[in-house]
């Protein structure tokens, strides 16, 4: 008893004392108390924390308002100044002239009745620098360009004869033979075409009939002298013209039809020889050939007369043997139906 109540009274005394720590029964009532275990979070709460901790991590860093980056310098006004070319600079080049050229068709067909066909060679002059009139301007009639057309077939061997007077009896006393001579030759232009270049340039372009390259065979060269063979070539341009396929059309030969458009009619005549056809065509500024232009034309042979001239060169013996027969047989043909008249 006395013991017990000593102790109380001494746990009184420290209990009441400021400052003092109760280790008595707190002491013994913490020890006693069991531990707490710790809380365990739940998925939900898990996932959320991730969620947020992802999306602060995700998040871009902003950048501070312009405002706070302080004042914004402002660009500098620039201008870009062309300055003028000076008087002696050279003028920029242009574009150069071509010329364009077509014909209305590219195959001309003959038959027995072939009485001739027409060509038409049309064309225009791209980038063309020709001055437009003003308004109130009359035109003048001359063309800032010319143009020449030309129309050859393939050329083939002519031999050309010369007679001469022998005791009051006319007969061939010499001839030549030319290695090419073009079986047709037409010239269609703005005007004569001495008076559109000279005659170096129309040599070197072979326009015109003084400059068509009729050239005798070799053995031909050294017996005749210049003056000899010149009269044989005029002689052979003469005959052309007379069976018409050497043809000139040297006035509104060809017509512009606008500033840059063109067209030319060229005739083939019923004897014209059946083959290739050239047409080339020639832009003349200030005497020289700026441009030109090749267009091809086949003449070709068709229905019967394509039947005979292909058997006749095939199997000329039979074509022979035939001939002979069918004259007689319309000899024959010719008396007897004559004979019944008379009779």
């Amino acid at each position: 008893m006395k013991r017990s109540a000593a102790i109380l009274m001494v746990g009184v005394l420290v209990a009441g004392a400021p400052g003092a720590i109760a280790v008595g029964p707190a002491l013994a009532q913490q020890k006693a108390a069991p531990q707490k275990a710790p809380q365990q979070k739940t998925p939900q709460q898990k996932t959320g924390q991730q969620k947020k901790s992802k999306r602060a991590v995700d998040l871009p860093v902003k950048k501070p308002p312009p405002a706070l980056m302080g004042p914004r310098r402002p660009r500098p006004f620039t201008r870009t100044l062309i300055a003028p070319l000076p008087e002696d600079a050279p003028a920029p080049e242009q574009p150069v002239e071509t010329v364009e050229a077509d014909v209305s068709t590219r195959s001309v067909e003959v038959t027995t009745g072939f009485t001739g066909h027409e060509i038409l060679v049309f064309g225009a002059v791209d980038n063309s620098q020709e001055p437009e009139l003003e308004p109130g301007v009359e035109e003048k009639g001359e063309n800032f360009y010319d143009v020449v057309v030309v129309v050859e077939g393939a050329p083939a061997p002519a031999v050309v004869r010369r007679k001469s007077d022998v005791a009051g009896l006319w007969i061939n006393t010499s001839s030549v033979v030319f290695a090419s001579v073009p079986s047709y030759y037409a010239i269609a232009s703005t005007r004569p075409v001495e008076e559109i270049a000279g005659p170096q340039v129309l040599e070197r372009h072979a326009i015109g009939f003084a400059h068509i390259k009729l050239t005798p065979s070799p053995g031909y060269r050294w017996s005749f002298n210049d003056y000899e063979l010149a009269a044989f070539r005029a002689a052979v341009i003469r005959l052309k013209q007379q069976e018409g396929l050497y043809v000139v059309k040297a006035k509104d030969g060809v017509q512009f039809t606008g500033r840059s458009l063109f067209r030319s009619t060229i005739s083939l005549p019923a004897n014209v020889p059946v083959g290739p056809l050239v047409s080339r065509t020639y832009l003349f500024r200030d005497g020289e050939v700026v441009s030109a232009h090749i267009a091809r034309v086949t003449l070709e042979r068709a229905g019967l007369e394509r039947v005979l001239h292909n058997f006749a060169f095939r199997y000329p013996l039979s074509y022979g043997i035939f001939a002979v027969i069918l004259a007689a047989l319309s000899g024959l043909a010719a008396s007897a139906f004559f004979r019944r008249q008379n009779g």
